[in-house]
């Protein structure tokens, strides 16, 4: 099978839905591409393609054809698009001054001082730079729209300016015409020019609002600093981020940011890991912890090793799945976009009949009251609010998402949330902590010399190799150490270990070492061994030769906010389930005390992925929530897959949304966050059919047989400007919405 490469590339020149799906259609249709996908609001595509087939060079030179263009340098695109669109922000504010400069006393002659002498030849010579000069970008643009048998909202500027300019021109050329024939020959040059004034003011808004949507991808960039202080043979040296290799070796002081993921390997500190893990507590760092790039050091300098850099980093990574999630579409969105498509051809065709109506039934003025009305037709009706109602929604909930430490893949994940109604959680490292910790130490109550003897358990467990000695040793060790050398040590294989002090023998393992061994177990212990058995801990028996002198409980913690979360969740009316490979007494503690009454025990990998199944076969929305490797397959099955980021990297590639800080407390607010985005995207689409389905009738003057009322064109461009900007202005609330 031919492999296939996925980019991202900005595209400029965009001014409307239409326009990007221009761009779609246009790279789609060539040859070895599979997928092109535009993003209006974030003014990019991603494209599958072929490499063996066809380079980007081929897909730049379609776009030039229809009058737009792609930046095909894929390491700085988004720093080259920025530059243009500033520069082109600045262009379009210099028009806009000029043109308003020019378009002023168009509008004051044509509505007060129309007996002027000359008055139509001043305002056709004020009237035509403003099109043909300051607006010639809609002209251009429908040009090479029409060349390709495509149109857009520059088609519908152009023909609606142009035939309102030709009309005028033609009736301050040669007013005799209509003289002859009884009529006043009436100009419409100060429509033409306000409306593309109104359309230029309506862009210049509507970028300025863009620009606000992506700024939680611009904060995240952020984070990371531009230059190191490198350590090198010849002493520090400062250096370009863009430099570092991996292997190299890193100085960090106080109040810095960290530059890459890598590992402490001189000094001590305590890091802000807010940005990652949402925690607002300072992380302690020594030897061997690994640090983050755009976390930040608080206290003292320490020096680490590069371990992954550029494109490789958390930090990175979490730029690159905001960007991704920014620009995939929502389900809804593609419907959208097919509607924009045939949107404008559309729209020509109601104006050309709303024309031929004029002209049967519309009396003395049929023919000039006939033009204004499709002019006003084709200037009303503008498919931007509606190309903007899903994009910048969803760009602003995606970060607004990542500020909440809740990371979300694609926009489909974001739209299918608010439907879950059923929510299964694996156990280990979702509910639980995810490593073991002693929670319990008792002592026979013989016991005289308790110092020494925890001693000697904890020497022995320092050089065990069992999965849980480590957990004991750190509890041991949290008192004070009496240092003691311990010797005849031996792992027994299934049992445990045992080694000698001072000519005695001591022994620590499982109950099966206290059966093989025939240890006698005080009866005050005794009785602490079941109660803690009965809450589904591990219980490790410390003894000498003859009895069990102490017992360490250890068991996989609950997180201290798992039972809030399902509390949470429950009020919300979703049916909570928890599936575990761990035995059943297990389960069923955990479940009882995170309050989950649906729970499966002993359940295999492939046996997760079926249970999402056999939900979503009851016609459920299922949410997974995982943390491991284990838990991919049904992550992948589920509708809405949730990964800890605190978990497996295929469990996070897998899921369509990571909780940064692995707190299910998060789900109820991805969640509710979901709610609100479609919420936002459903009044969006609403505002932009609603303002077309009234917009136009109006224009082409349905009122008018009722009470004379015929829309102005001018009006009209203000009103479509207005659409556009009240779209994104809605969609920027959410920035404002509380999650709690």
């Amino acid at each position: 099978m031919q492999n296939t490469q996925t980019l991202i590339f900005p595209v400029t020149g965009m001014t409307c839905a239409s326009c990007a799906a221009s761009v779609e259609s246009m790279i789609g249709a060539q040859k070895g591409v599979d997928k092109a996908e535009v993003n209006y609001a974030s003014q990019s595509v991603k494209v599958a393609f072929h490499p063996d087939i066809i380079q980007p060079a081929a897909f730049q030179k379609a776009v030039q054809s229809v009058g737009y263009d792609l930046i095909l340098d894929t390491e700085n695109g988004k720093l080259l698009q920025e530059e243009a669109q500033r520069s082109s922000y600045q262009l379009l504010k210099t028009k806009i001054t000029w043109a308003g400069i020019l378009t002023v006393p168009v509008v004051l002659i044509g509505m007060f001082w129309m007996e002027l002498p000359y008055a139509n030849y001043i305002m056709m010579a004020l009237t035509a730079p403003v099109l043909f000069l300051f607006g010639r970008n809609f002209f251009i643009g429908a040009w090479k729209q029409a060349g390709h048998g495509k149109a857009n909202m520059d088609t519908l500027v152009a023909l609606s300016t142009g035939i309102a300019f030709l009309f005028s021109v033609f009736n301050t050329l040669d007013p005799g015409f209509w003289h002859s024939r009884g009529l006043h020959p009436h100009v419409y040059f100060e429509a033409a020019a306000v409306v593309i004034v109104f359309i230029m003011l309506g862009k210049l808004l509507e970028e300025r609002a863009k620009s606000n949507t992506s700024s939680a991808i611009k904060k995240l960039i952020g984070l990371q600093p531009k230059t190191v202080q490198l350590i090198t043979t010849e002493g520090e040296r400062e250096t370009a981020i863009s430099d570092v290799q991996i292997g190299d070796q890193i100085l960090v002081r106080s109040g810095e940011k960290i530059p890459v993921d890598g590992l402490l390997y001189e000094g001590n500190s305590f890091v802000d890991e807010s940005m990652i893990s949402g925690e607002p507590v300072a992380v302690e760092k020594k030897a061997g912890s690994p640090v983050f790039a755009g976390t930040i050091n608080q206290k003292g300098s320490f020096r680490f090793t590069a371990e992954k850099v550029g494109g490789g980093t958390l930090l990175a990574q979490i730029i690159q799945m905001v960007q991704d999630a920014q620009g995939s579409k929502a389900p809804v969105q593609k419907l959208v976009d097919k509607i924009a498509g045939i949107f404008v051809p559309v729209v020509i065709g109601i104006a050309i009949v709303t024309f031929a109506i004029w002209q049967i039934f519309g009396g003395q003025y049929a023919f000039t009251q006939g033009l204004l009305a499709m002019v006003t037709v084709l200037v009303i009706a503008c498919p931007c609010a509606l190309g903007l109602a899903t994009p910048t929604a969803i760009m602003v909930g995606m970060g607004k998402g990542a500020e909440n430490g809740i990371l979300i893949k694609d926009a489909e994940a974001l739209e299918l949330g608010h439907k879950v109604n059923a929510i299964i959680l694996d156990k280990t490292g979702t509910i639980t902590e995810g490593k073991p910790v002693v929670t319990d130490l008792f002592w026979s109550e013989s016991i005289v010399d308790k110092d020494t003897l925890q001693v000697i358990f904890a020497e022995m467990e320092k050089q065990s190799e069992h999965p849980l000695a480590d957990a004991i040793v750190t509890y041991l060790q949290k008192g004070t150490s009496i240092p003691l050398r311990i010797s005849s040590f031996e792992s027994l294989t299934g049992l445990g270990v045992e080694a000698k002090y001072e000519g005695n023998l001591y022994q620590a393992g499982s109950h099966k070492l206290v059966d093989e061994r025939k240890l006698s177990t005080p009866a005050d212990l005794q009785t602490r061994i079941e109660g803690l058995l009965a809450q589904a801990k591990t219980v490790i028996y410390f003894g000498n030769q003859k009895e069990v002198l102490a017992i360490a409980a250890i068991t996989d913690r609950i997180k201290e906010n798992s039972a809030k979360a399902v509390a949470a969740l429950k009020s919300q009316g979703i049916e909570v389930y928890m599936l575990t490979g761990d035995n059943s007494v297990t389960a069923a503690a955990i479940a009882k005390q995170a309050g989950i009454d649906h729970y499966q025990a002993d359940v295999l990998p492939s046996g997760k992925a079926d249970f999402v199944k056999a939900l979503q076969a009851k016609g459920k929305t299922v949410a997974m929530i995982g943390d491991g490797i284990n838990d991919s397959q049904a992550l992948a099955q589920a509708d809405v897959s949730i990964a800890m980021g605190k978990g497996s990297d295929i469990a996070m590639d897998v899921a369509k949304m990571t909780l940064v800080s692995s707190d299910l407390l998060q789900v109820p607010k991805a969640l509710k966050f979901s709610k609100l985005t479609v919420q936002t995207i459903r009044q969006n689409l609403f505002w932009a059919f609603i303002y077309n389905l009234i917009g136009i009738p109006l224009a082409a003057g349905i009122l008018y047989p009722i009470n004379g009322f015929l829309l102005n064109p001018m009006i009209a461009g203000a009103a479509m400007a207005l659409s556009s900007v009240s779209v994104v202005s809605n969609s920027l609330r959410l920035k404002l919405a509380k999650l709690n």
